[in-house]
């Protein structure tokens, strides 16, 4: 598996087209989403200069999304992972969260944030296996039952 990550825009093609994807899936196991999501988040928040986000492309097709936007006092927050089903338990969404990482500290952040609702079960286990830790809720994401923190200086 080989994916190349580029940063791009989440309202440009096919970042939006697989961002829409995501709502999908979003408003589906969550009844009620749509007309209260959990958190917004925009693209510009998720461009430079202080925020990044990334495409991954499998053999020049988009095959995952994450955002990243900054929360102020060197910490930022991952938004928006999604992995296509065709390429999901084959190391995309490790190599994603891994390449949007690297563009926060890139960026200048010290510390990377991130929550999940329940039905994200996967990504939880994803984050434990990589270094996240849980701790108290740091927004009003009504849909979050994990709130992760990572170091990203010693990492």
């Amino acid at each position: 598996m080989v994916v190349e990550f580029r940063a791009e825009r989440s309202d440009e093609s096919p970042g939006r087209d697989l961002f829409g994807e995501l709502d999908a899936l979003f408003n589906a196991q969550y009844p009620g989403r749509a007309a209260k999501p959990g958190s917004v988040t925009t693209p510009a928040e998720m461009a430079p200069p202080t925020g990044a986000f990334l495409v991954g492309y499998e053999d020049g097709r988009a095959v995952a999304i994450g955002g990243l936007r900054g929360l102020g006092d060197g910490v930022c927050e991952i938004k928006r992972m999604y992995v296509v089903p065709d390429a999901r338990s084959r190391g995309v969404g490790r190599a994603l969260l891994a390449a949007l990482e690297d563009a926060g500290r890139r960026l200048g952040y010290h510390t990377v944030r991130l929550d999940a609702g329940e039905e994200q079960k996967h990504s939880r286990v994803l984050f434990a296996s990589t270094g996240y830790r849980e701790i108290p809720p740091y927004n009003a994401n009504h849909i979050a039952v994990y709130f992760g923190e990572k170091d990203l200086s010693g990492s």
